[in-house]
């Protein structure tokens, strides 16, 4: 977002909440490539390392040893604020310190963090204690490459905290763990049910009309022709666009409508059979949906570029009456943008999602995992590595991540946390780390609620029950990520391109067979067929 719509408050809820969907896609850097008997030699050396006598224990709080001048070099991302150093944030270094040993960082920029570590993945030498990925390695290239130590045994002895986090998501486990039963990563966690992506509409627009908050697909698009004709905005010309979406989130708002999760691709039905959203009959439906709105001039003609900004300018001069995007906008920047807003009520609001033709009624929310951490096989203290990755995944630890620290960025009053001005204030917040992207983190539902307004946080929790999750990350056999290496990115380039002809009546509607012929010539069945054994094995995982 752009820094004129940085207000206070909508700066430090993304700081908190969604810094980390932007992801990159590779892996990173160095040289000297081990011998294939040393790299399968560290794969399979799963026990710790043999420490001398100590008789300290590590509880899974702070201080994790009792070694003086303990150290660990750790590489990942730095905030996504240019002016804002993670090393030097009091936040992170509130965590070394209570953790008693001394971090050496090397932060790179997130945006182009993957590619700029992986000639030094590719490399497997020069390698840190510790290293974050965005890319979750799901075709398990840098596991089979014995660059990062399987965990098993030290999460059975020293995982206090990790052992938790899967109790509390015992999926995540699942999704963590290798075919062969083995457990690499540790995870940075984002909110999966909360503050989701949602329809919003124009509150005022609502009222002027005498309509009711639409449920179904009919009654939305009804509400779009009265926002079209009706001169919602009152100022006597037809200015109005009745529904504006960014490009990104389009099938994210329509395919769920149908049934379908258009976003991530694939998903699992009631009894288990995974299908591939832009190969079924039902994605039809929702192509000729969108293709009436087109025609009717209810989408916008030049949807598949619209951008955030744009939206953004189109609300701030009143001339659209409804979107699709995350909640957070709600409160946060849209109803902001009116000078007259009362924030003890709503103006542009979420609402439920709409009710589909064979009785969906959900909407997507996110996968929890947006990070991994893994201990290197050139770790010197591979114990050590692990016990600081389970104390900043503590309890302990996510406190001060999401509120910073006592008297500096937060109070408690009445027994209850609540921002000091300090911690609303966006360049303050940043700089001192709030939510810092280098460490696991786990998103905070209850520190967003005290930085919406009331009525938003009331709603978003109404939202929850129609939150269905995506389909979850499972790692791929070799031969299955080959498959979706060879095919995958010629299916994906054949359905973005169908999805704009169809849309906008460039390929008749009467082809979709023929497309789905051409999709099964180009082999998605056999990717579907990975997916489900992979799918299977997440089930199975997870018992």
């Amino acid at each position: 977002m752009r820094k004129t719509l940085q207000t206070t408050a909508s700066v430090t809820l993304i700081t908190a909440l969604f810094t980390l969907v932007a992801a990159a896609c590779s892996s990173g850097g160095g040289s000297n490539a081990p011998t294939s008997t040393s790299a399968a030699g560290e794969q399979n050396s799963a026990a710790p390392a043999t420490a001398a006598a100590s008789s300290f224990t590590y509880t899974g709080a702070g201080p994790i040893t009792d070694k003086k001048d303990a150290a660990l070099k750790i590489l990942a991302t730095n905030a996504w604020t240019n002016n804002v150093d993670l090393s030097q944030a009091p936040i992170v270094q509130e965590i070394s310190k209570r953790a008693g040993i001394n971090v050496n960082w090397e932060l790179l920029p997130p945006s182009t963090y993957q590619d700029a570590i992986s000639p030094r993945l590719a490399a497997g030498a020069d390698l840190p204690d510790v290293i974050y990925q965005l890319d979750q390695d799901q075709t398990m290239k840098n596991i089979q490459g014995g660059l990062f130590k399987p965990l098993n045994d030290y999460i059975d002895k020293y995982g206090v905290n990790i052992k938790k986090l899967f109790e509390k998501y015992p999926a995540l486990k699942a999704s963590l763990t290798t075919p062969d039963g083995k457990i690499y990563y540790l995870p940075q966690l984002a909110v999966t049910k909360n503050y989701m992506p949602t329809f919003m509409v124009n509150v005022r627009w609502l009222e002027k009309l005498g309509l009711s908050e639409p449920t179904t697909l009919d009654e939305f698009t009804e509400m779009l022709r009265k926002f079209k004709s009706g001169d919602p905005n009152g100022n006597g010309k037809a200015d109005e666009i009745p529904f504006t979406v960014a490009s990104n989130q389009l099938a994210n708002a329509f395919g769920p409508v149908f049934g379908l999760d258009l976003a991530n691709n694939f998903y699992a039905d009631k009894d288990g059979k995974v299908h591939y959203s832009y190969y079924e009959p039902a994605y039809k439906e929702y192509l000729t949906y969108l293709n009436g709105l087109y025609k009717e001039g209810l989408l916008e003609s030049d949807f598949a570029s619209v951008t955030a900004d744009q939206i953004t300018s189109k609300f701030s001069q009143d001339i659209t009456g409804s979107t699709f995007n995350f909640s957070w906008y709600t409160s946060m920047v849209y109803s902001k943008l009116y000078k007259d807003y009362d924030p003890s009520k709503p103006l542009i609001k979420g609402i439920a999602p709409f009710k589909g033709p064979h009785g969906d009624q959900f909407y997507i929310g996110r996968n929890p995992i947006t990070g991994i951490f893994g201990v290197t096989k050139n770790a010197k203290d591979p114990e050590l590595a692990f016990k600081f990755l389970d104390y900043a995944s503590s309890d302990e630890a996510k406190e001060i991540y999401a509120w910073g620290l006592e008297d500096q960025t937060y109070e408690v009053k009445d027994g209850k946390k609540q921002f000091t001005e300090k911690g609303k204030d966006n360049d303050f917040i940043q700089k001192f780390g709030i939510n810092p992207v280098n460490l696991p983190i786990e998103q905070s539902v209850e520190a967003t609620d005290v930085l919406v307004a009331p009525w938003h946080a009331k709603i978003d929790k109404e939202m929850e029950k129609y939150i269905k999750a995506p389909f979850p990350f499972v790692y791929a056999l070799p031969e299955e990520a080959s498959t979706e290496n060879t095919v995958m990115p010629d299916i994906t380039t054949y359905v973005n391109e169908m999805n704009i002809k169809f849309i906008t009546g460039k390929e008749s509607l009467d082809s979709f067979d023929a497309y789905l012929k051409t999709l099964k010539s180009m082999g998605v069945e056999d990717v579907v067929k990975g997916r489900q054994a992979q799918y299977d094995r997440y089930l199975a995982a997870s018992k």
